[in-house]
């Protein structure tokens, strides 16, 4: 192949020694979470194959290889990467840079009954809401719905945030938990799970389940094209001073995105871990990241490198060896993604400001390599 795999990016070969950072990284919390998807690709199913063409059949050579591989210290890590992968760049048609955004696991003080403060409820999936594909999607519904509500045989689209927050599902029994800020239940729909501390002090956690349906709509770029805030200070924390400052205007800034987050309940089996994500494998704090799923396979290491993304490593720029775990409606493109932060507080402070340019490389097992020019 001539390394072009799709028309809108290619993957050019290069040499670990142009990955600036490569050698002062340290990939040795990688190799848990490389047996995890190992164990789902062989004893689940292998992951979907994104458009460029890498595979779950690709990737278990490396998986196979790190399995019996238990690095003692960050250099041997690096070299079995360097052993085992060629890096590919990824670079755009149009000539960009990639971009980079991150997020986390937020933890939020709940109720498992709602009373006066606590009003606001997490949902678990309705039984009204129906999975579409080519199938069964009517003819005037846009692709882009994955999810559409089933009544008297009629399938339309959902019910979206603005029906539900004014009452849809109320008395079906579907409340998990209930939080006393809509602020941050919606918050936690855009991060797609959090972990709840209840009053006796359990801590349980909710992960996504499924979505209403509609697209995604950005609230801080609705706040941008309004005049409301400035470009240049977006963030989840300016995002939210302007909120709180705004009581009267959240429900109209809140609705405007439709899209509505429905979830499930799961286990905390390890708090140093994050949540099972989409590849089915706890997420990585500092080294998972979210890729756009339909041109992407999960399980795949990415090295990310950003200079001017200092907010996560301690003023030093950013240049990472992770793994593709997760994905997001957001998520669109060849060379962008989202990194997670870890769980609570700090991880959001950490997640609310990154919006920087970034260099996407994808290491590639040797076999496979071959097919994109190496």
């Amino acid at each position: 192949m001539t390394g072009a795999v799709a028309s809108s990016f290619r993957l050019k070969p290069v040499a670990f020694a142009d990955l600036e950072g490569w050698a002062s990284d340290d990939p040795s919390p990688l190799f848990d979470a490389l047996a995890a998807c190992r164990r789902h690709i062989r004893n689940v199913k292998p992951y979907r194959t994104g458009m460029t063409g890498l595979s779950s059949s690709d990737l278990l050579p490396l998986l196979d290889s790190a399995a019996e591989f238990s690095p003692s210290s960050a250099a041997q890590a690096r070299s079995f990467f360097e052993a085992e992968c060629r890096p590919f760049l990824i670079e755009q048609e149009n000539g960009g840079r990639g971009f980079v955004t991150a997020f986390y696991e937020p933890e939020v003080e709940v109720r498992a009954e709602p009373n006066d403060e606590f009003r606001f409820p997490f949902y678990r999936r309705p039984d009204d809401l129906i999975d579409l594909d080519d199938a069964n999607r009517p003819a005037d519904m846009d692709a882009s719905y994955v999810f559409a509500r089933l009544k008297d045989g009629t399938v339309s689209p959902y019910p979206d945030r603005r029906a539900i927050d004014e009452g849809y599902l109320e008395g079906r029994g579907l409340e998990i938990a209930w939080a006393r800020s809509k602020v941050d239940v919606f918050y936690v729909h855009v991060q797609g799970a959090a972990r709840l501390r209840y009053a006796d002090g359990r801590i349980g956690r909710i992960t996504y389940a499924a979505k209403a349906g509609h697209p995604f709509s950005g609230i801080g770029k609705l706040l941008v094209d309004t005049g409301e805030l400035p470009l240049a200070g977006i963030s989840m924390q300016s995002i939210r001073a302007w909120l709180a400052a705004h009581p009267e205007r959240v429900d109209e800034i809140l609705w405007h995105n439709r899209s509505f987050i429905f979830f499930r309940e799961a286990e905390v089996l390890d708090t140093n871990l994050g949540p099972i994500a989409a590849a089915k494998v706890p997420l990585v704090a500092g080294r998972s990241l979210a890729v756009d799923r339909l041109i992407h396979s999960f399980g795949f290491p990415f090295f990310i490198r950003s200079e001017s993304l200092t907010s996560i490593d301690d003023g030093q720029s950013f240049a990472r060896l992770m793994l593709a775990l997760d994905t997001g409606s957001a998520i669109i493109g060849p060379a962008r993604g989202d990194i997670f932060t870890g769980s609570g507080d700090d991880a959001g402070e950490r997640a609310g400001a990154v919006r920087n340019a970034a260099d996407f490389y994808i290491l590639v097992p040797k076999a496979a390599a071959s097919r994109f020019g190496w």
